[in-house]
């Protein structure tokens, strides 16, 4: 019997995440243990397998068990042979990056403005400082359980407007103006602020300092001192759990229930190389 069959789990944080125990990515797992994992997943958005030593066959088959995988619109940062996963690297090769680097620092929930927001994703980290460049989470099922009463049934009812092209002219001055085809691709799309997780029933807050244009119904004007009221009562310690990387980490994050950032490092002098798939989604609802 393989060791795979008797996981263990530790709390990272009193409010989210899982250290897994007992797992071997690289080994065949059970139906049964998967489902294991997977609700844990689902109850508490973030697992952590530490000492894992993947191969990408490995990574991509056991990130298939939580879905069908996205294409990254960045092919030239895909793993040659294998584009399913994305090289998240500062590290140049010839002059060249050999991966997508610098990664958002402001809090976010991995493409909210398309109509089929990510699912999740599985980082695998190969090389990281010892300083800085930890990943920041924020649980977004403690943020909608601890929201005032009032805000909370508010925040219920509204929609939220995620403006791709609209953020990229507010926030990324310094990077070139998004295509036609670019801007025709990534329309205006409206999502419940509130969301139900589809494997565990709980409702989160879905909401983040970025990419929101404006509350349905209201002017932006009237929409932006509101977000930024949320966001900073939900990006309190009271909410975030911060990773500090090791090589062989592999985190696997619920964007249905967190939102997460980078923090900074030394990249000049620093390495960083991560392994990244990401897993489809669907379209957030609420249910009534």
């Amino acid at each position: 019997m393989s060791s795979n069959e008797h996981l263990k789990f530790s709390d990272l944080a009193p409010f989210m995440g899982a250290e897994v125990h007992g797992l071997d990515i690289n080994q065949p797992v059970s139906v049964d243990t998967f489902a294991i994992l997977r609700r844990k997943f689902s109850e508490c958005s973030l697992l952590l397998v530490r000492n894992q030593n993947l191969t990408p066959t490995s990574h991509i088959a056991f990130s298939c068990r939580f879905g069908e995988l996205e294409a990254h619109v960045l092919q030239d940062f895909c793993l040659d042979g294998h584009p399913e996963i994305f090289v998240v690297s500062n590290i140049k090769e010839n002059g060249k990056h050999i991966g997508a680097y610098g990664g958002s620092k402001e809090y976010h929930s991995d493409l909210a403005y398309i109509e089929q927001p990510s699912l999740g994703s599985v980082f695998h980290c190969l090389e990281c400082t010892e300083e800085g460049g930890e990943t920041a989470f924020v649980s977004m099922f403690e943020v909608h359980d601890a929201l005032p009463e009032e805000r909370r049934e508010w925040l219920t009812r509204q929609k939220a407007v995620f403006d791709y092209p609209w953020n990229h002219v507010k926030r990324n001055a310094h990077r070139p103006p998004l295509t036609e085809k670019q801007i025709a691709d990534t329309p205006p799309i409206s999502h419940p602020c509130v969301r139900t997780h589809p494997e565990t029933g709980r409702r989160a807050a879905f909401f983040s300092p970025i990419w929101i244009r404006n509350f349905e119904g209201m002017s932006e004007e009237e929409s932006q001192p509101i977000l930024d009221e949320l966001c900073e009562f939900a990006t309190g310690p009271a909410f975030t759990y911060v990773h500090s990387w090791r090589p062989g980490d592999v985190l696997i994050w619920d964007n249905r229930s967190s939102m997460h950032k980078a923090m900074p490092f030394d990249e000049v002098n620093g390495r960083r190389l991560m392994h990244r798939t990401t897993i489809c989604g669907d379209r957030p609802y609420l249910d009534s």
